[in-house]
């Protein structure tokens, strides 16, 4: 045992060394007590170095174990499973949970959280502060389930926000409405790219993520479909769609502008992005069509209402064009190939109809 410079024991039994500090910040009587020290964990079958290790192992593990480290972590297992649509969200998310970032995960109450959470809300933000709560409670139980964190506090905060009344996308329903509206789009005289949407959109019944974000690898002109990837699909499972022959002669109509690769509506100052989520909302607006009168998304609930009253086509072949869940999923996966025949012949039918309504030969 050494008194000076660094002070250490040597083990014979064990094999190794172990350091036990610097002189003279450890002085002979505590090298001693941490020597006797080591030697019982010896004698008990603990390894006092791999102790110190783990101990220092544990240290570096608790700095990076915030609320942000771990929510970073989870967003990154999110890209792994391809889910990057949610990755641009979770990232906002978090950052409006900023308040608690730096705290361990494992330190933070339902308090704390609630602090966070409320101050959202005495901002008017009642649904970011809904979707916060989701956020932080989906963290906290990947935190549990990495060993991280101990249990999800946001648990017990449910009830405790207000409830956000519900919005509901605009739409329109009366047929005169909307060929009124078919026309002016065919008259809407901005973006040539944007107008195509327009036209586009209300025959095949996307969601806005899954059309803006269509790119000329998903589009089989030869064969009339347009296969969209799991990974963009709210429900996380591939989607083919049926072109009429008139979103056929749209289509070649806006290949000749943004064709043969990349996406087909791209952005205006880039063909790197798609275009942005609020390009036909805010084309409505300059149509004159009023904030809540008629959204793309409500061009969705256009379809699914006209075509259920038209009585021709069952509702599963009308829900399996709008790509919406089946609680029962072996029916399911059934139901998608079951119907297909019916939703080719449907989404023809659907496109014939509107171009009635656009030419004002239906009431």
């Amino acid at each position: 045992m050494q008194s000076c410079g660094v002070t250490s024991t040597f083990i014979k039994a064990s094999k190794k060394r172990i350091a036990l500090g610097v002189y003279p910040d450890v002085d002979l009587a505590d090298a001693r007590r941490k020597s006797d020290e080591a030697r019982t964990s010896l004698a008990n079958n603990r390894d006092p170095l791999a102790e110190r290790k783990r101990e220092k192992l544990n240290a570096a593990y608790a700095v990076a174990n915030t609320f942000g480290d771990i929510a970073k972590e989870y967003i990154d297992k999110m890209v792994a499973e391809g889910r990057a649509e949610t990755t641009t969200k979770a990232n906002w998310i978090l950052e409006q949970l900023k308040p608690i970032a730096s705290f361990p995960i494992s330190d933070l109450k339902p308090l704390d959280v609630l602090s966070a959470l409320k101050r959202l809300e005495a901002r008017g933000k009642h649904e970011t502060a809904r979707r916060c709560r989701s956020f932080a409670s989906r963290v906290f139980r990947y935190a549990v389930a990495a060993g991280r964190g101990e249990t999800d506090p946001t648990s017990l905060l449910r009830g405790a926000l207000i409830t956000p009344k519900a919005k509901h996308h605009g739409t329109l329903l009366d047929p005169d409405a909307v060929g009124e509206l078919l026309r002016a789009i065919e008259a809407y005289p901005g973006n040539a790219i944007t107008r195509l949407a327009m036209q586009i959109a209300p025959h095949v019944m996307p969601r806005a993520g899954e059309l803006r974000k269509a790119s000329w690898s998903e589009i089989d002109l030869e064969t009339s479909i347009w296969k969209i990837p799991a990974e963009r699909m709210k429900m996380r499972r591939p989607h083919a769609v049926p072109l009429s022959r008139q979103v056929l002669r749209y289509l070649k109509e806006l290949y000749a502008v943004t064709g043969p690769v990349g996406f087909l509506f791209p952005a205006f100052h880039t063909a790197q992005r798609p275009q942005s989520e609020n390009t036909i909302n805010q084309a409505f607006r300059r149509m004159g069509y009023a904030v809540g009168e008629i959204t793309e998304h409500g061009l969705r609930t256009t379809a699914s209402t006209l075509l259920n009253e038209s009585g021709k086509w069952s509702a599963d072949a009308i829900e399996q064009s709008l790509a919406h869940a089946d609680t029962n999923a072996i029916r399911g996966i059934y139901n998608r190939g079951r119907y297909w025949d019916e939703r080719v012949a449907m989404h023809q039918w659907w496109s014939d109809h509107l171009d009635e309504l656009r030419a004002g030969r239906l009431s």
